[in-house]
């Protein structure tokens, strides 16, 4: 059973470990904090928590550092709520408010998180389950090629090169363009195909395989977008922070590459809005990530769900972290339900 003065003995390590990334001894703990007992009496309470395995002696340093398990208490028992400062909450809210569209925000959203903590940052994209169409654009390649620009009502933008097998002159595809925007302005996606596919029985014989074709070819756009696509920044600070990882970065740098484990990891956690859910080295399953933490919370987009993330070592600023990806988590869907 761990004290209330060994508790703060152990919320002092992880602090003072992390701003200095040294070993703790209990000499430096008496004379950085005010606890009112000697080095012997501190040292006792660091042996007991060496004992719960929430400290652990690196090596043959005198100092201690936190283990996964000493993380884990500090995080959800210590670690004090701390909030972004105004001026901090002034630069997001113009960073993100300035982008122009989908695609340029989700990559602002993820550069920002990654600066104002140091750790690589993560955003999913949503799913377009329920996001509804505001325009199509069909714009002639010639070839017989078409590429179809689908517009969603949030703002997101959609690109797929599509094959007409038959040649269009700009009259027919603009007729074409403007019946299709007639069936599926304000249509969910997961109705897109079904829309531009009742247009065989208006449209001339000659149009019948274009219209077949771009209904094909959005249907797979769709499918494939439910696969989901991260945005990732900030792999240089993993490379700053190398000496967290004691054995080899190379491990760590090879995970957040494998998207869809990433992406696996990350939704698992299932953090809701305003809640930002931590896993802690060995927590989760992944061998090349057991040196890491991950942490991760929800935002929303047109009733879709999605998620951010950052990844970074154990030895990371947990408080000052999770005040920040909230913070952007927040204004991201408040940017998102304005548009």
């Amino acid at each position: 059973m761990v004290s209330q003065r060994g508790l703060e003995v152990l919320r002092v390590i992880v602090q003072d470990y992390v701003s200095s990334r040294e070993p703790v001894g209990s000499k430096a703990i008496v004379d950085r904090h005010q606890f009112g007992v000697s080095a012997a009496t501190i040292r006792n309470d660091m042996a007991l928590l060496e004992e719960e395995e929430l400290i652990v002696a690196p090596h043959t340093s005198s100092g201690r550092v936190p283990t996964d398990k000493g993380y884990r208490l500090f995080v959800d028992h210590l670690a004090e709520v701390k909030h972004i400062t105004p001026t901090q909450k002034q630069a997001i809210d113009q960073f993100l408010d300035d982008s122009a569209d989908f695609d340029e925000l989700l990559g602002r959203t993820v550069r920002l998180l990654s600066q104002l903590t140091n750790q690589v940052a993560i955003v999913q994209y949503p799913t377009l389950g329920s996001t509804r169409i505001r325009h199509i654009e069909l714009v002639s390649l010639g070839n017989r090629r078409a590429l179809c620009v689908v517009i969603s009502d949030n703002g997101q933008v959609e690109q797929k090169l599509i094959d007409l097998e038959v040649e269009l002159s700009e009259q027919d595809l603009a007729q074409l363009c403007s019946g299709i925007n007639a069936q599926v302005a304000g249509k969910l996606h997961s109705e897109l195909s079904e829309s531009i596919t009742s247009l065989t029985s208006q449209v001339p014989k000659a149009l019948i395989p274009a219209v077949t074709h771009i209904a094909s070819a959005l249907s797979d756009s769709i499918q494939a977008n439910r696969q989901n696509k991260l945005v990732m920044a900030g792999t240089a600070n993993l490379v700053r922070t190398g000496e967290d990882f004691s054995d080899s970065i190379y491990p760590v740098l090879d995970a957040i590459e494998e998207q869809v484990v990433l992406l696996k990891l990350l939704t698992e956690m299932k953090a809701d809005a305003d809640e930002v859910a931590v896993s802690i080295g060995r927590e989760h399953s992944n061998s090349g990530l057991e040196q890491a933490s991950l942490l991760s919370t929800g935002y929303s987009s047109a009733g879709e769900k999605a998620t951010l993330g950052l990844v970074g070592p154990t030895r990371m600023d947990y408080s000052s972290n999770i005040a920040s990806i909230r913070a952007v988590a927040r204004y991201l869907t408040r940017v998102l339900d304005a548009r």
